[in-house]
């Protein structure tokens, strides 16, 4: 189902064949991203993400979002930890006009001061939304916490002091020794054209300039015991999010980690779900996550909570947390969160954007389990002991942070931090 081209420059295609489709979506994905940003460039990656839809040598801004929304299409980019990628959704007869408009974003922006100046100011503005939102916020809190004096650990946009001290130099700087055919992967999912796109592709990158692949600074865990991070602020709610170190996107243990979120609170049939919002009414919207890096991960709690209901709703979670680590889950919530676990996944693979999102990420790790069928087997493979040992691997209180937004009064603060030190 996939086929994987590397070029003499280093620059990796995957490319899944989707006949039925009408449809094609294609990434380009640079390893260039938040942990790759010295401290004092913090938000550069993101503030070059927005500059190339400003105009290349080529087209202008306007031309750029035309080429591809004047065909039907879809053009967007976002920008992480490890990747930048830039992503259009098209038919399959204008794919080579998607490629072209994608490529030239990546090798040729124009950087132009007077774009680089409006720009600054509207991610400055960006950066204070996410401040005003208090469930996004203290996600940005938690990382901090989570990764501290590390990439990992701060905003992806930047602060303000560091995105108002970048000029247009610096961008043409990074993008330059970051932007190179060794650190690029293109991903082409569906309907592919009759013509051959890696012929076009080659043509695209034959003058651009290689170099070596970039690294990045490890992540050192140094933890020993439960750190957090109190914000006060005149809320109607208490947001918290509540961390775990967890494992790398390499690590065997992740597809375990994986059906331990679902179970925990991946669902609306999720322990936490059923309990503090069913059953108790303690919080409207409670969830989790796992996220794996390179070399770390997290599991990640979040919530919305009453203040007032704050140091209950603790107390709930963590007495959660705590017979996931004591008891085994049972025998039909184990099948249930393995067959929720197969059925999103197995879903991706009927939309060319999430399938194109899929092989990416996967492509541009590295990772060699690009087949759905190679993880089924992966969470086949889990049993419920594994699950069990899983969670008193994780949920540790040398592995535990807890950043809050809220009006939290001190008292309340201390009899959080008790129950946190109980696991």
């Amino acid at each position: 189902m996939y086929k994987k081209i590397v070029l003499n420059n280093g620059l990796k295609i995957v490319l899944a064949d989707m006949p039925h489709m009408e449809s094609i979506s294609i990434g380009v994905w640079i390893a260039a991203g938040g942990r790759y940003e010295r401290e004092d460039q913090a938000g550069i990656s993101h503030f070059l993400e927005h500059m190339v839809f400003k105009g290349t040598k080529n087209r202008s801004g306007q031309q750029i979002k035309e080429s591809i929304e004047g065909i039907g299409g879809a053009l967007n980019a976002f920008t992480g930890e490890e990747f930048t990628c830039y992503l259009a959704k098209v038919l399959s007869k204008d794919a080579t006009v998607a490629i072209d408009t994608l490529t030239d974003m990546a090798l040729n922006p124009k950087l132009e001061a007077k774009d680089f100046l409006k720009e600054r100011f509207v991610i400055l503005e960006e950066i204070k939304m996410y401040v005003d939102m208090p469930n996004q916020y203290v996600h940005e809190l938690l990382v901090e916490l989570l990764w501290p004096d590390h990439p990992l650990g701060r905003p992806l946009a930047g602060t303000e002091k560091t995105v108002s001290s970048l000029h247009q130099k610096d961008l043409a700087v990074y993008r330059s020794a970051m932007y190179n055919p060794k650190n690029i992967v293109i991903a082409i999912a569906g309907k592919l054209p009759s013509h051959n796109l890696i012929k076009g592709i080659e043509k695209i990158f034959r003058h651009v300039k290689t170099g070596p692949k970039k690294g990045f600074v490890p992540v050192r865990l140094q933890q020993k015991k439960p750190m957090t991070n109190f914000h006060s602020r005149n809320t109607e709610q208490t947001h918290i999010a509540l961390g775990f170190h967890g494992y790398s996107r390499f690590s065997s243990d992740r597809y375990t980690l994986g059906l331990l979120n679902i179970i925990l609170g991946g669902n609306m049939s999720s322990r936490l779900f059923q309990e503090v919002r069913e059953e108790l009414g303690l919080a409207y919207e409670i969830s989790s996550s796992a996220r794996c890096f390179y070399d770390t991960g997290a599991l990640v709690v979040s919530a919305g909570i009453d203040t007032r209901k704050i140091s209950k709703a603790i107390k709930v979670i963590m007495g959660v947390l705590k017979r996931m680590k004591h008891r085994k889950v049972g025998k039909e919530e184990f099948r249930r969160a393995k067959e929720f676990y197969k059925g999103q996944l197995l879903m991706l693979f009927e939309d060319t954007m999430s399938h194109m999102l899929w092989a990416g990420e996967k492509s541009a790790y590295g990772d060699k389990t690009l087949r759905a069928k190679d993880v089924v087997r992966h969470i086949d493979e889990v049993t419920i002991d594994d699950v069990q040992r899983v969670s008193r691997d994780v949920f540790k209180n040398n592995k535990l942070s807890l950043a809050s937004v809220g009006p939290i009064k001190k008292k309340i603060e201390e009899e959080v931090k008790k129950r946190l030190s109980d696991l």
